[in-house]
C-alpha cells in the first residue's frame, strides 16, 4: 500500500525528527523549524519503507544519485527497492563531483534523492552534474520540501513541512536572542575548522 504524506510526517514526529526552535540550516538560513533526518534513517526498517515509496514513483531506474552525506540513508534505500545501481556526489573544491570511481553513463535512467530540500542548491547541483554527463533524469525526491515549487527543479517528497525561514540579518529569533542551533553537518564542519 503506498505511503501517504500523513504517513510519513507521522513518522517524523514518532521518530522525533521534527523539531522547533532557532535553527540555523546548511544553506546558512535561520529557521523556527528543523528535520532531523537521523533520527528517521537510524531506523532501518522506516528508511528501507521510504525507499521503496520514492522507487515505486519511477519505472526502468538504472542508478539513484544523492549527494553526501545526509542523503545517503534514503539513496541506498531507494537504489535497492528498484534494483539500480547507487552512487553519490561529493563536494570537491565547493562543488558536487562525482569520486571514488563513481560515473553515471549517458543515456543512464537516473534519479536524484535529496533528504531535506530547503533550498533546492545541493539537489539543483546534482542534477546538473547528472545531465553534464548525459543521464537521462526521471526526476528529483526527497524526504521532506521544506518551501515548495522551485523553478528548474522536478522534484517530488514524501511530505512537505511549512517552516519559516529568514536571513541571518532578518531573524526576528536572533533579534530576541533566542539561541540557535547549528544541526546540519556543514556548519560542523566549519566549527571543526574554526577550531584548528
Amino acid at each position: 500500500m503506498a505511503m501517504t504524506e500523513e504517513d510519513v510526517l507521522g513518522i517524523l514526529r514518532h521518530t522525533g525528527a521534527l523539531r522547533t526552535g532557532h535553527f540555523v540550516l546548511s544553506s546558512g538560513r535561520h529557521s523556527d523549524t528543523y528535520v532531523e533526518k537521523a533520527r528517521v534513517f537510524e531506523h532501518p526498517d522506516v528508511t528501507v519503507r521510504l525507499g521503496r515509496e520514492i522507487a515505486s514513483w519511477y519505472e526502468d531506474v538504472v542508478a539513484v544519485v544523492s549527494p553526501a552525506v545526509g542523503a545517503i540513508p534514503l539513496g541506498f534505500a531507494t537504489a535497492l527497492a528498484a534494483g539500480a545501481r547507487f552512487v553519490y556526489a561529493e563536494r570537491e573544491g565547493g562543488t558536487m563531483a562525482l569520486r571514488r570511481g563513481f560515473a553515471i553513463a549517458p543515456g543512464e535512467r537516473v534519479v536524484i534523492v535529496e533528504d531535506v530540500v530547503t533550498t533546492g542548491g545541493s539537489a539543483a547541483e546534482v542534477l546538473a552534474l547528472a545531465r553534464d554527463r548525459g543521464a537521462r533524469v526521471l526526476g528529483v525526491a526527497a524526504l521532506v520540501d521544506r518551501a515548495g515549487p522551485r523553478a528548474g527543479l522536478p522534484l517530488r517528497a514524501l511530505s512537505r513541512v511549512s517552516a519559516q525561514t529568514w536571513d541571518p540579518d532578518a531573524c526576528p529569533l536572533c533579534a530576541r536572542e533566542v539561541p540557535a542551533e547549528s544541526p546540519g553537518s556543514r556548519h560542523l564542519d566549519e566549527k571543526r575548522r574554526s577550531l584548528r
